[in-house]
């Protein structure tokens, strides 16, 4: 486990929100001073990295007055009590706006989304909610983000490593928020993709845990996207790991939850990978077909990383398995989701998802986890990234950007697998992610890999605007 003091980096900015946490109790720091310091990086950064939607500044102070009177007091604290906290603005905070997850409407919201509640109950200080993909443009209704039209560029995030180019989307304001140390943990959601790979372009670890392991209530919509989950974007694995016990587990207010209590994802956090079966694969066996000119130097580094583990104790065994191009699936489900299924097509995907989950299964039987780049694209200049979604979709694969994107990502939103992303290392001085797959209900493996990856390989650079 790594620590860092305050001393160390000039200020609050870099420790890692469990180590702040333990300051707080012993009254080292008070939960006023690390809002203020936070709300003062938010006030100087954000103007250029656009990550925050709406920032609550006069509430959050509120929130850490009360976590100072609590610590005064001697009060039993919260695992995350006075850390700052973000969502992604589709995910309800009670009093502030809340933005369609696709599409122009935004509602008030007049009360926590479930897992924000929980992170608020363990003491945590929301500040406020997160930018998403540029939903402006108009509405979607074919499932598509291609047909959101044009994208209000003066509205996106940026990316802290380069403000010229893409954090990556959806999540994108949770994950420049959380590399640029706007606030120490921010939450983002993930129907395709969407806490990893922003994650990965924007050099932070990204966690997609398996579907209704957070409990949701669709108050406004939060389960429109049929594959969605929501889940911790951060520096630190172990602040991952804190915020996902926090959020993580049954509610009775949630028809569709697991109804079976998580493990403890600390207990064995730090146990290492000596023994473990790990499998790397560099394409599934088809993603060739959606790379670009960069992707060979993204799959060698994050290759290169995977060959670490060896050294850490496990076995590591390329695989040459053979999976499925899913996006005809997704796209299928989609439609099915929106009630415009096509039959024939819809069966036709039940049969690929099936072909595919066994295939992942039959992996899994002698392999602990599976290993890949998370994106084999690096984060792209806003002009290009907003011309491959909005006018160069002809020239991709199915006719549009998106399975490019996510070409190592979503099926495992399809699929019902949990995955992370976590840094690995750079091409042309961008960020590079490892993601890390398991099986439904195996958190615990995943986080305590790539905990061991990120304590043999941390990664400590820091992004240009930070």
């Amino acid at each position: 486990m790594s620590t860092a003091s305050a001393d160390e980096t000039g200020d609050l900015t870099w420790l890692p929100a469990w180590q702040l946490r333990e300051m707080i109790g012993k009254g080292e720091v008070s939960p006023v001073e690390v809002t203020e310091h936070f709300l003062g990086r938010v006030e100087q950064l954000d103007p250029v990295l656009k990550a925050f939607a709406t920032l609550d500044a006069s509430g959050a102070r509120a929130q850490a007055k009360r976590a100072e009177d609590a610590v005064r007091r001697g009060d039993e604290l919260g695992p995350l009590h006075g850390i700052p906290i973000s969502a992604k603005e589709h995910i309800p905070i009670a009093g502030l706006p809340t933005q369609q997850l696709f599409g122009p409407n935004v509602s008030m919201a007049t009360r926590d989304e479930l897992g924000i509640g929980r992170l608020r109950d363990a003491g945590a200080i929301v500040f406020g909610t997160n930018r998403q993909m540029g939903t402006r443009g108009g509405a979607l209704e074919s499932g598509d983000p291609a047909d959101l039209g044009a994208y209000d560029w003066t509205l996106e995030a940026r990316n802290p490593w380069d403000p010229s180019r893409t954090p990556g989307w959806s999540s994108a304001g949770p994950a420049a928020a959380a590399a640029a140390r706007l606030v120490p943990i921010a939450i983002g959601s993930d129907g395709g993709g969407s806490t990893r790979l922003p994650g990965a372009y924007s050099g932070v670890v990204g966690f997609h845990p398996t579907p209704n392991l957070i409990p949701s209530v669709d108050y406004t919509g939060l389960r429109s996207w049929p594959t969605l989950t929501i889940g911790p974007l951060c520096r630190e694995v172990r602040d991952a790991a804190i915020a996902l016990q926090v959020m993580a587990g049954p509610d009775g207010r949630d028809f569709l939850c697991q109804q079976i209590d998580p493990p403890d994802y600390l207990d064995r956090l730090e146990a290492g990978v000596d023994g473990l079966h790990l499998a790397w694969t560099d394409d599934y066996g088809f993603t060739g077909m959606y790379a670009e000119a960069e992707s060979p130097r993204l799959i060698d580094t994050a290759r290169s990383a995977a060959e670490g583990f060896r050294a850490l104790g496990a076995s590591v065994d390329a695989t040459n398995t053979v999976w499925e191009d899913f996006f005809p699936g997704v796209m299928a489900m989609q439609l099915a989701a929106a009630g415009a299924a096509d039959p024939e097509a819809w069966v036709t995907s039940l049969d690929t998802r099936g072909r595919n989950w066994q295939r992942f299964r039959d992996l899994f039987a002698d392999h602990d986890l599976l290993l890949s780049v998370t994106s084999q694209l690096l984060p792209k200049k806003v002009e290009d990234w907003d011309a491959a979604w909005t006018r160069d979709g002809a020239n991709y694969p199915h006719g549009t950007f998106a399975p490019v994107y996510t070409s190592h990502t979503y099926m495992f939103n399809w699929l019902g697998f949990p995955a992370v992303s976590v840094p690995c290392g750079y091409v042309e001085g961008l960020p590079v992610g490892l993601q890390i797959v398991g099986l439904p209900g195996r958190e615990d493996l995943i986080l305590r890999a790539a905990a061991a990856f990120q304590s043999a390989h941390p990664h400590r650079e820091r992004p240009a605007v930070a």
